[in-house]
């Protein structure tokens, strides 16, 4: 069996969601790691987008999320500037979003042994899940740029 969400070769995707809460804890528990807080919530959401993703505002959110850790270095005053932008009422619509969300899964993290190994296992993933939405990356920069400009 695999997660619907993403592929994952697990029982389901409770399965998938009980690694999401572990690694969420141990970012919570140890500073070495917490520092890919917002990327690993922003990838795993985007690869379940059904349960994370359903409205454009939380789309974009994790979309734009992802694009600036991976194309803006994980600026932190352009990740105010896109809280700001999506705080409030939005004429966002939330676009198709792609069929396949990346070959790397949140299963990938489970190896890493020490905080190294798993950024860059994270990083990994980031950047499958990143490259499986390209018909989407226009819009995140162009919302960032956006947000940026308020």
């Amino acid at each position: 069996m695999s997660c619907a969400g993403c592929g994952c070769a697990i029982a389901d995707e409770a399965g998938c969601q009980r690694i999401f809460d572990e690694l969420i804890a141990r970012d919570f528990s140890n500073v070495l790691y917490g520092r890919w807080h917002r990327t690993l919530v922003d990838v795993y959401a985007l690869q379940h987008p059904e349960r994370y993703c359903a409205s454009a505002k939380s789309l974009a959110a994790h979309l734009c999320g992802l694009c600036c850790a991976l194309e803006r270095g994980g600026d932190a005053e352009t990740y105010r500037a896109l809280q700001r932008w999506l705080n409030g009422p939005s004429a966002l619509v939330r676009p198709p979003l792609p069929a396949a969300r990346g070959a790397v899964t949140i299963a990938d993290l489970l190896p890493a042994g020490d905080p190294r190994e798993y950024g860059e296992a994270l990083g990994r993933w980031a950047q499958s899940t990143w490259d499986a939405y390209s018909p989407l990356h226009g819009l995140a920069r162009a919302s960032l740029d956006a947000a940026n400009s308020r």
